[in-house]
């Protein structure tokens, strides 16, 4: 299906793989591998629903908290995962960021991430962000620091994002949780919002569109009216 609005930004929280792996007698690293696994078939899927703007939270700042173990784990994870997918995103055309701080993750995997980020920077399908060590308060306070003067709106967003990527159209949450947990705050101003019970590892293709067929439905007014008034000064942005 294609969407409607075209060059959709989405953001996806991917929760539930430790739960996953727990409910099946396995160790939460399975969890967080096959949570791996699945970000593939939904990256491939997304431009046809008009998705040019993809956000992953892979680690929060939060993260640092868990067992040492589980924190290496994911650390490792990351780092096979740029490995084995940057050719395949420069080949398909999907340009890869990666936000958040890059002071605590390791030299090696940040030298990875440089690296994986220059041999996609042409891709114009897709833009997958992974957000990696990422909190939103973080990066709002980094901002309010870096800028000074008569600081535009428009140039606060590019500080708090790090790329200029656009607003968030649609957040999405899996595995039943039903909070933001420091994701896109700036970004997620007038985001539509959807949580599902699907545990991160279960989400599927199907289910994206499941998803997007929902969004669609959805009257966006970005606090202005529905129908004429709509086309006030001001309200571009209303579906």
């Amino acid at each position: 299906m294609q969407s409607n609005l075209p060059n959709l930004h989405l953001g996806i929280i991917m929760d539930g793989n430790g739960r996953w792996a727990t409910a099946r007698g396995l160790p939460r690293g399975k969890g967080h591998e096959a949570g791996v696994s699945a970000i593939r078939p939904i990256v491939e899927a997304a431009p046809d629903h008009g998705i040019g703007t993809l956000t992953l939270y892979a680690f929060s700042s939060d993260n640092w908290r868990r067992p040492e173990t589980e924190v290496a784990g994911l650390m490792a994870l990351m780092q096979g995962y740029l490995g084995d997918e940057t050719s395949a995103f420069a080949r398909q055309g999907i340009r890869l960021s990666v936000v958040g701080r890059r002071d605590r993750i390791g030299p090696k995997l940040a030298r990875l991430i440089a690296r994986s980020e220059a041999e996609t920077a042409k891709g114009q399908r897709l833009h997958l962000r992974i957000a990696f060590d990422y909190s939103a308060r973080e990066r709002l306070l980094a901002a309010a620091r870096e800028g000074h003067g008569a600081m535009t709106e428009r140039a606060f967003a590019r500080l708090v994002t790090g790329d200029g990527a656009p607003d968030l159209d649609l957040l999405l949450r899996t595995g039943g949780e039903k909070r933001l947990s420091d994701f896109l705050l700036w970004e997620s101003a007038y985001a539509e919002l959807f949580f599902t019970g699907r545990m991160w590892p279960d989400f599927s293709p199907a289910d994206l569109a499941g998803v997007m067929r929902e969004f669609s439905r959805r009257q966006r007014r970005f606090g202005g009216l529905a129908g004429p008034a709509a086309a006030a000064p001001g309200l571009t942005r209303a579906a």
